[in-house]
């Protein structure tokens, strides 16, 4: 599926490249694993090659697909579901490990609207920080875009109501 080098995506945490593939002995038997440094923070993850899919590794979305994200993040005719903060939380964060940009998107964008209407929990905060780090970093390697370039797009697609 990947090779040494490829950049891949994985869920919650973001864009990575694939540093090496490496032959592992878990619990007696053999095993091909993935070597992933995560770009935004340098962490590494080890991920078994046969369960790749299945944990959510994919490639970085086309930059013809970018227009589809902004088409999300502008599109502020949504309703918000009024449930607690909590359980809303935990649906944005299922929706964050699911690795799809345009959940991610989804979720910046219901966040954002709903600062606009009351104060975000700390938890909303944070989370509203992540979406917006993972979207700007993929959407940055996709277009081959500096980081701040997408920043300042996302800035202008929110500040124009």
């Amino acid at each position: 599926m990947f090779k040494v080098g490829d950049l891949a995506v994985y869920p919650a945490q973001g864009v990575g490249v694939i540093e090496a593939i490496e032959n592992r002995d878990v619990g007696g038997s053999k095993q091909l694993f993935y070597i992933m440094k995560i770009m935004g923070n340098g962490m590494k993850i080890m991920i078994p090659m046969e369960s790749a899919k299945s944990v959510g590794l994919r490639e970085v979305i086309m930059e013809t697909e970018i227009p589809k994200v902004y088409a999300i993040l502008r599109n502020k005719d949504v309703t918000i579901d009024k449930q607690t903060w909590n359980k809303r939380y935990r649906e944005y964060l299922e929706k964050i490990k699911t690795g799809s940009v345009f959940e991610i998107a989804r979720v910046l964008r219901d966040l954002f609207i709903l600062k606009s209407d009351k104060n975000l929990s700390f938890g909303e905060r944070k989370m509203m920080d992540t979406a917006k780090n993972l979207l700007i970093k993929e959407i940055s390697v996709a277009s081959n875009a500096e980081e701040t370039k997408v920043e300042e797009d996302l800035k202008m697609i929110f500040t124009i109501q």
